[in-house]
């Protein structure tokens, strides 16, 4: 469904603010780094694809044990916990390594005063003000 012109002004004017705010945050999501699958890397990532795949073959393992049922219940908990791992694995294993560099960057840019804009009130507070607006 498209965007109506108001609405992209909208997206437009808060592209520019986050811009004018924080630019090598902005730059960053624009390239697609921002985080959430791609963010794990290539070795950690086939790893943890493997880690599912072997859970997900003891998960179904087990249901030919069936019969036994401590051992259907172990084997299939086991398959289960290596796939919660593989996706923790995967969701979260990227940010471990860039955390620590995106903190020491952030440290420094939270140092210098934030950009005013000559009308003086920020970029939230001017969208709060339409959104009152909006149902007054």
């Amino acid at each position: 469904m498209p965007l109506s012109e108001h609405e992209q002004r909208m997206l437009d004017q808060i592209e520019r603010d986050l811009y004018a705010q924080d630019p090598k945050f902005a730059s960053a999501v624009r390239r697609g780094g921002g985080g959430g699958i791609r963010s794990a890397q290539g070795p950690r990532k086939l790893q943890a694809i493997a880690l599912f795949v072997v859970g997900l073959v003891l998960l179904v393992a087990g249901i030919p044990l069936s019969t036994q049922s401590q051992l259907f219940l172990l084997v299939s908990l086991l398959g289960f916990l290596l796939m919660f791992g593989a996706g923790v694995l995967i969701l979260l294993g990227g940010k471990g390594r860039s955390a620590g560099t995106a903190g020491e960057a952030g440290s420094t840019e939270r140092a210098a005063a934030p950009k005013k804009r000559p009308s003086g009130k920020s970029f939230t507070a001017r969208m709060e003000d339409r959104f009152r607006k909006r149902f007054e």
